[in-house]
């Protein structure tokens, strides 16, 4: 099968966060079942910057995936290369996979597949999604609706949970959904470099609105005045400029300037050095699709506060975790309460859980045969796929 990927931004542009890390994880585990994958992309990294990465023709990555990187123009992903590339590399593919919704690459590639009968699965990553800080909801709108205008008439959303699928069918009410969560690799070795005081708790991800930070940075504070608890707290990501000073000046604030540091973006040997000194993972997003971060944590043996804008309510059932309000007073209370489990444990149940369900070789399968299933047409009648692998080694469609 000949599968083509259209990404606004591809591995190494690690400032968009979990989405670049679990395409290019996904591209890796399908072609190693078989498929001989294509990327089209930008080289975007974020609004100031490019990637340092060949153009003009493709580049192959390890995993045999080759990338044709676009030079971008201008905003994240408005690329004329791209525009040039796009027609060629669809009528090459067997199936196409549309990664983001409120980017350039999005309406040429829907049209493009209608105009050939290509079938196409989506992957709106959450963008779909709505909370009550969500912005430009008119534009979005609008945006939407032109989507629906020009796309494929056979068209399967590929959501990651639940939650994501509900809230995608209110904007594509006639597309078929297809549920497959993200997978995660589990690191062969553990390097805990964790103490018992003060307690770490991290938090990685985007510097953004949506992710509930100054909720987090609120219930540090609330654990300040109640003394009862000697803890710190390290925020791991980039963003907006202006944001990023405005929670520096909210932990200034707070005179939280001896237990909050925000540290910028990690990667590689960093990122696994830290997850290696945190106690609790603390993820208070208003909103997450997947939240991949808590699967990170979960697969490095750290425990994981999670919101319930997250669809991670069975970090309870599994005894790895919490699953809470995002107010101040719920997350205080929550980090307070993990202080006094066992933290060892419940991050050995957490890790134990990622290899045992969210292997990334069972999640290519699946996602080979949504692919395989989209070659013959999807159902007939709009519905949601859940897919889930049974022990035979079968795929159970449920429609």
């Amino acid at each position: 099968m000949k599968l083509l990927h259209v990404v606004p931004s591809f591995y190494p542009a690690h400032v968009y966060g979990g989405p670049i890390e679990s395409v290019y994880a996904l591209c890796r585990h399908v072609a190693a079942q078989g498929c001989e994958v294509r990327v089209l992309s930008t080289d975007a990294n974020g609004l100031d910057q490019v990637l340092d990465v060949e153009k003009g023709r493709e580049t192959v990555l390890p995993g045999d995936i080759r990338v044709r990187y676009c030079r971008r123009l201008m905003h994240h992903s408005i690329s004329l290369e791209l525009l040039g590339q796009i027609i060629e590399a669809i009528r090459w593919a067997d199936v196409i996979h549309l990664t983001a919704v409120y980017s350039f690459p999005t309406l040429p590639t829907l049209l493009a597949c209608k105009l050939f009968s290509k079938p196409l699965i989506w992957s709106p990553r959450g963008a779909l999604q709505r909370w009550s800080g969500s912005a430009k909801l008119r534009r979005k709108q609008i945006w939407e609706w032109l989507c629906a205008s020009v796309a494929p008439p056979e068209l399967t959303l590929h959501v990651t949970s639940a939650e994501e699928a509900r809230e995608s069918r209110r904007a594509f009410p006639q597309a078929h959904i297809a549920i497959i969560a993200n997978g995660m690799e589990i690191p062969r070795l553990l390097n805990s470099r964790r103490t018992a005081k003060p307690l770490r708790l991290v938090f990685f991800g985007r510097l953004d609105p949506k992710k509930g930070i100054e909720n987090l940075i609120d219930a540090c504070a609330l654990l300040k005045r109640t003394g009862q608890l000697e803890f710190s707290l390290t925020i791991a990501g980039a963003g907006n400029p202006l944001y990023t000073q405005s929670l520096r000046d909210k932990i200034a604030g707070l005179d939280l300037a001896g237990e909050v540091d925000m540290i910028g973006a990690v990667y590689g040997k960093a990122k696994e050095d830290l997850f290696g000194a945190a106690a609790i993972v603390v993820v208070p997003s208003h909103t997450e699709n997947f939240a991949l971060v808590v699967a990170e944590a979960l697969a490095h043996g750290v425990p994981v506060i999670a919101s319930k804008g997250t669809p991670w309510r069975k970090l309870e059932e599994n005894g790895c975790g919490l699953w809470e309000d995002n107010d101040a007073a719920s997350l205080a209370d929550a980090v307070e309460r993990m202080a006094l489990m066992s933290l060892g444990e419940m991050g050995r149940r957490g890790r134990d859980w990622m290899a045992r369900e969210f292997s990334w070789q069972e999640r290519a399968a699946e996602m080979m045969e949504l692919y395989q299933s989209s070659l013959h047409g999807a159902p007939k009648l709009a519905g949601i796929i859940h897919a889930t692998r049974k022990h035979d080694d079968t795929l159970s469609i449920e429609v």
